[in-house]
């Protein structure tokens, strides 16, 4: 009996992880009270963290709230960290929860009007290398915007819309049918669309790769486009437009590296780009596209209209600085679901599904911050790096945190290393100028360098855990090397613009 309950319990602890990677995490729980006593509180939360940065690496195993959290309450059982220091983090960076809360939500109510954008692009555009520059401009602005983690999850709605539109007739059914298709499933794709098909997969991949490339190019130019750049900004006093003012001497030039770099990996097709889409498949995309315009209502189309004027609304709240972004973000939802009818509670509920995860990981970051700065684990490094010539430093903090942004996720990262900071200019070692200067370092280089792998940046891991991974063929592997030749070129140009503008 009592073997019996202890599988079960096995089996229910994680989920459906590996084996290895449970097992590894319990050793974890068990050697940390062990290593308190033994080493001291410094090496155990050194190595608490490590582990903490092992759990966001390995988030395609399990997502990291679980492991990560239990790691977290494990610091505040043991004594590394308190309750009250974790709720001063989290009172602290209020006012990203409520970026994270609200205005991811809020974009979910504009979904239609973006669908509506790129559907236009991708059918209006013949030329793949200027489509190609389009979605990486487009995903870019809307970042710059929006939220990199809502333009991202519109550019997977709109490329599953279009695979499935496109594998239904591959398998041999009519376009409008109203029974269900399964579009994961090849057995009935036949021989004279297979090869279409497979041409189609890699025309999709390679557009949400530069989709997905374009949102880190946006995202770091504003407050609003990651969640760590509002975080920075709240720490510097900056609003919108002084944000975008302090960051355009790298975001700039990266943007344009960025943007030459789509062109080059269309012009000659390498790194897994360059893709066509086939004639036999436009042909299928534009009749349907026909349909459902055909189809709209004058419901539907003052809905669109709605959400157009809402997102001027919301541009210009963002650039004037209304309100807190989180308010704006309310904002959005209020008008739209009011002009747009949307009141039922369960309808409203969906907007939030997106965004209540990562916000719920995102105070399990602050609960690692808080044991960091009890137990003053960085302050030995920015201690040393603030030694350094002044002249050299933004690059080391460039440096440092495009490593281990790449490694671990950009938005812990950003959190610790700019606290830190502001420690040391509240300490008086460091003056005002020479703060801003780090915290533009600081940004861009959590930004830039985490495009090299899905573990970097929030959006990058959801398209890679989204329904249309495995239909595109879009493996880990392959995103990385995808990404690679962005991730060296834009790291290489953000670095040399550092050095010279900081």
């Amino acid at each position: 009996m009592a073997g019996n309950l202890s599988q079960a319990f096995f089996r229910n602890f994680l989920g459906n992880s590996p084996i290895w990677y449970k097992k590894t995490v319990i050793a974890f729980l068990i050697a940390n009270p062990i290593l308190l006593m033994s080493v001291g509180p410094v090496v155990t939360g050194w190595i608490l963290i490590f582990e903490f940065i092992f759990t966001l690496a390995l988030a395609l195993k399990c997502y990291p709230l679980q492991p990560g959290g239990l790691l977290a309450l494990e610091a505040v059982a043991i004594g590394l960290t308190s309750p009250d220091a974790v709720y001063h983090e989290v009172s602290n960076n209020l006012a990203v929860i409520l970026l994270l809360m609200f205005m991811v939500a809020g974009i979910y109510f504009m979904k239609s009007m973006l669908l509506t954008v790129f559907t236009r692009i991708l059918l209006g555009v013949k030329s793949k290398t200027k489509l190609a520059l389009l979605f990486s401009l487009s995903s870019a602005f809307l970042s710059a915007f929006l939220d990199a983690l809502t333009v991202t999850a519109v550019l997977i709605s709109v490329c599953v819309g279009f695979y499935a539109v496109y594998h239904r007739v591959a398998s041999g059914k009519v376009l409008h049918h109203p029974d269900d298709h399964d579009h994961s499933d090849d057995v009935s794709v036949g021989d004279t669309h297979q090869t279409d098909l497979d041409k189609f997969r890699g025309f999709l991949r390679s557009l949400l790769m530069h989709g997905a490339i374009g949102t880190a190019l946006g995202g770091v130019c504003t407050l609003v486009g990651e969640p760590q750049n509002l975080l920075i900004a709240d720490k510097a006093g900056w609003h919108f437009i002084e944000f975008f003012v302090h960051m355009a001497p790298i975001t700039m030039p990266v943007l344009v590296a960025g943007l030459v770099t789509c062109l080059f990996l269309e012009k000659f097709r390498i790194f897994g780009y360059g893709d066509r889409l086939p004639d036999s498949v436009r042909l299928i995309l534009k009749e349907f596209a026909a349909i459902e315009d055909a189809k709209r209502t004058d419901r539907e189309r003052i809905i669109l209209i709605i959400q157009c004027v809402v997102g001027v609304l919301l541009i210009l709240g963002l650039a004037f600085h209304m309100a807190e972004v989180g308010l704006i973000g309310l904002m959005v939802i209020i008008l739209l679901t009011a002009f747009n009818g949307v009141t039922d509670e369960h309808q409203i509920g969906h907007a939030f599904e997106e965004a209540m995860p990562f916000t719920a990981l995102l105070v399990v970051f602050f609960s690692i911050v808080a044991m960091i700065h009890d137990q003053h684990l960085f302050q030995p490094i920015i201690h040393w790096v603030l030694l350094q010539d002044p002249v050299a430093q933004p690059a080391i903090f460039f440096i440092a945190n495009g490593v281990l942004s790449a490694i671990s996720d950009n938005v812990f990262v950003a959190t610790v290393y700019i606290n830190e900071v502001q420690a040391a200019l509240q300490a008086g070692e460091i003056t005002v100028e020479h703060f801003n200067k780090l915290a533009v370092a600081i940004n861009t280089g959590t930004n830039i360098p985490s495009v090299a792998t899905p573990n970097g940046q929030a959006a990058f891991l959801f398209l890679l855990t989204s329904a249309v991974a495995p239909l595109v063929r879009l493996s880990y592997g392959r995103m990385v090397l995808m990404a690679l030749p962005y991730t060296i070129i834009m790291s290489f140009v953000g670095l040399i613009a550092v050095t010279l503008a900081l």
